[in-house]
């Protein structure tokens, strides 16, 4: 069994000896030498503080608003350390070592500590970015049904098993060229019989930095789905988590451009055709969705707006309000060679009212309680998608910011609403 590194035991026992060697350091043979710890302890915690402010509030260079909850761990592992750093000098050999196997103890429960705040790694191989999923054996014979079938009658009810399948899957980028690496495909436990029927699809879209297996170790997508078809006979939508980013550090923006590759024809062709021709799925406009977390969201809410014909729903959560690199000059010279015109038609306000009234389509907006700026984002498309016609949710995850925590509260909340839309609910 892997060790959870995002549980009470692990965390408990963690801050338990963290405390301990803390306490042991502070204490020292002299008041002089106790002071001048507890002097080391704080100014490390003033620095590390410091550098958040520098790289959070003055340079953005996360691009997103680190909670004081993280701030405070990133400030509790520097006075740790340099707590320990101080018991390095003038002490006795026992001692030193005890500071030296404290530093990676004080960084391990500052990690620990902001790792439960962003809501991100389970344990230490999600943290490593080790995939765990293996290559995904497609056994269901392919097939669709069209607009308005009714999946249970699609096929003779069996007893599927208790969980869905996980794996992953080359989606070759035929027609756009792009980099992208192995897709993750989740199969609900009704498509695993010998005759399966054809089901709703989503895609799953990963925040960047990233890689699609985000969105089932960090999002917990497959959870979420396995419980749903808990309580409905098996069923669940196909979930497909394609590469829309061509590596962890890039931000093609789910457009086609020179700079970065053609991303929304990997997603809107080269994707989808792979989808039809190995899965068994409905053709039905409304039995396609699509989900994003960051720029996955904001993905999201571009081809859901742009696209109603191939896509009836969406749950993007913590979207910007359009594609961005950070900078409005740099995203159009970069996403839209230099078009003006081409990036503000890209804009999902733009889009919404070029498509409005909208037929059949629905969108939800997810942002994080303590996360300011993206809850506007969200409040204003929320506005905007009601404005064109659109039937749109917003839910604000209480107590959470632009984390992963803020994520899985918007997958459960939002998945009733796109589970009628496709059809799985009455």
């Amino acid at each position: 069994m892997t060790l959870r590194i995002d549980k009470p035991p692990f965390l408990i026992a963690v801050y338990s000896i963290t405390a301990v060697l803390a306490l042991y350091l502070v204490i020292r043979p002299t008041w002089r030498r106790t002071l001048a710890g507890l002097i080391a302890a704080v100014a490390g915690g003033l620095l590390g503080w410091l550098i958040v402010w520098f790289t959070d509030d003055v340079m953005n260079i996360f691009g997103v608003g680190l909670t004081p909850v993280t701030t405070m761990w990133v400030a509790l592992g520097f006075a740790g350390v340099c707590l320990a750093v101080a018991n390095l000098f003038r002490s006795r050999w026992w001692r030193k070592l005890v500071a030296a196997i404290s530093i990676p103890v004080f960084l391990l429960a500052a990690f620990a500590g902001v790792n439960v705040d962003f809501g991100a790694y389970r344990n230490l191989d999600d943290a490593l970015g080790v995939v765990p999923y293996k290559a995904l054996d497609l056994r269901a014979e392919h097939g669709e049904v069209v607009a308005g079938v009714d999946y249970r009658a699609t096929t003779p009810q069996t007893d599927p098993p208790a969980k869905g399948e996980i794996g992953t899957v080359r989606i070759p980028a035929t027609h756009s060229g792009f980099p992208a690496r192995r897709a993750v495909v989740y199969l609900p436990p009704i498509a695993l019989g010998p005759t399966p029927p054809a089901l709703p699809v989503l895609y799953a879209l990963s925040g960047q930095p990233g890689a699609p297996a985000d969105m089932f170790t960090a999002g917990r997508v497959a959870t979420v789905m396995d419980s749903f078809a808990a309580k409905h006979g098996g069923y669940a939508p196909i979930v497909v988590a394609p590469d829309q980013l061509g590596g962890p550090g890039r931000n093609p923006m789910c457009v086609d451009s020179r700079a970065y590759g053609n991303s929304a024809t990997y997603l809107l062709t080269d994707v989808r055709d792979w989808i039809t021709s190995h899965l068994r799925v409905s053709s039905d406009p409304r039995a396609w969705g699509i989900l994003g977390y960051s720029q996955g969201a904001t993905c999201a809410t571009q081809i859901a707006t742009g696209h109603p014909e191939l896509f009836g729903s969406a749950i993007a959560s913590s979207s910007e309000l359009g594609p961005t690199l950070g900078d409005e000059n740099l995203t159009i010279q970069t996403g839209f060679e230099g078009s003006k015109a081409a990036y503000e038609r890209a804009q999902p306000a733009a889009m919404m009212a070029a498509h409005t009234p909208y037929r059949d389509s629905l969108i939800v907006f997810g942002a994080g309680q303590n996360d300011a700026k993206y809850t506007a984002f969200a409040k204003t498309l929320h506005g905007e998608a009601l404005k064109a016609g659109m039937r749109s949710d917003l839910l604000i995850s209480p107590g959470t910011a632009h984390d992963w925590n803020t994520v899985r509260h918007t997958i459960v909340a939002g998945l009733p609403a796109m589970a009628a839309q496709m059809g799985l609910l009455p």
